[in-house]
């Protein structure tokens, strides 16, 4: 499908979404959201992908939101045209591993989407900030919530508070992160990563991501009932048995996802 503001590709079993807004740093428009919208759940409708990949280009994952668009928005406008929280929810809703991809800037709502995936990689010369405060606002797409949790109080008000830039090693080291990697043959990296991945029990994949998921929204004895129970219902499955099968027998398992 033809989009104007990302491109769109398959890589094997790995869905990846491009930001193409190069002279805008990729900044984040009511356009780009209604098409990364729609591709993310393209990508989730399609049984021959198994894992995406959102990212940039190498100055810039998404520099933000676009604020010369928003500069003019209304309390009513902002309310009654969210298509912000359509993304979100498909993005919460997409079964698949999500894998953000940042290389140069991610600011404001660009860290925020990128905190929406499943787990960031970052490129040497990332750059993670909330600086929505230095404009008169406030992070409003899960800036506040979802950092905080990822990088702790005293960071999380730090950063908003301050709206300084996190260059990638303090990301890492912060827990933002997962992994660093050099800037030249980073996409490269990332697939390399994703295919293992893409590659897992489609039913498995999907049981670790709501048990993570789950461990956010629950305490530690429902945390762990929940895991329990799924980790129950994995003997329910074909791959489960085919897995351990392999595993004895010392062979590449062949996976039906089912």
């Amino acid at each position: 499908m033809k989009y104007e503001t990302i491109i769109t590709l398959r890589e094997n079993a790995i869905g990846i979404i491009t930001f193409n807004r190069p002279e805008q740093l990729n900044a984040i428009s009511i356009k780009l959201r209604e098409e990364l919208t729609e591709a993310f759940q393209t990508m989730s409708n399609d049984d021959q992908i198994k894992a995406i990949i959102l990212t940039g280009n190498e100055k810039a994952f998404a520099a933000g939101a676009d604020i010369k668009e928003m500069q003019s928005k209304s309390y009513m406008d902002m309310y009654l045209h969210d298509n912000a929280s359509k993304l979100q929810t498909v993005l919460k809703n997409c079964r698949k591993p999500i894998i953000a991809a940042v290389s140069g800037y991610a600011l404001g709502g660009g860290c925020e989407l990128a905190m929406m995936c499943d787990f960031i990689l970052a490129a040497e010369n990332a750059k993670f900030g909330q600086p929505e405060v230095s404009i008169g606002a406030l992070p409003g797409w899960g800036g506040t919530q979802r950092l905080t949790g990822l990088i702790g109080k005293s960071k999380a008000m730090d950063m908003c508070l301050t709206g300084r830039m996190m260059d990638a090693r303090e990301a890492e080291y912060s827990g933002l992160v997962s992994r660093v990697f050099p800037v030249e043959g980073f996409l490269d990296k990332v697939i390399e990563i994703a295919t293992p991945i893409a590659s897992n029990s489609v039913p498995v994949n999907q049981m670790i991501k709501e048990c993570i998921n789950q461990s956010l929204e629950t305490n530690l004895q429902s945390g762990l009932l929940f895991e329990h129970r799924q980790f129950q219902a994995v003997f329910a499955t074909e791959d489960q048995k085919e897995g351990m099968s392999a595993f004895v027998e010392k062979r590449k398992p062949a996976w039906k996802n089912y």
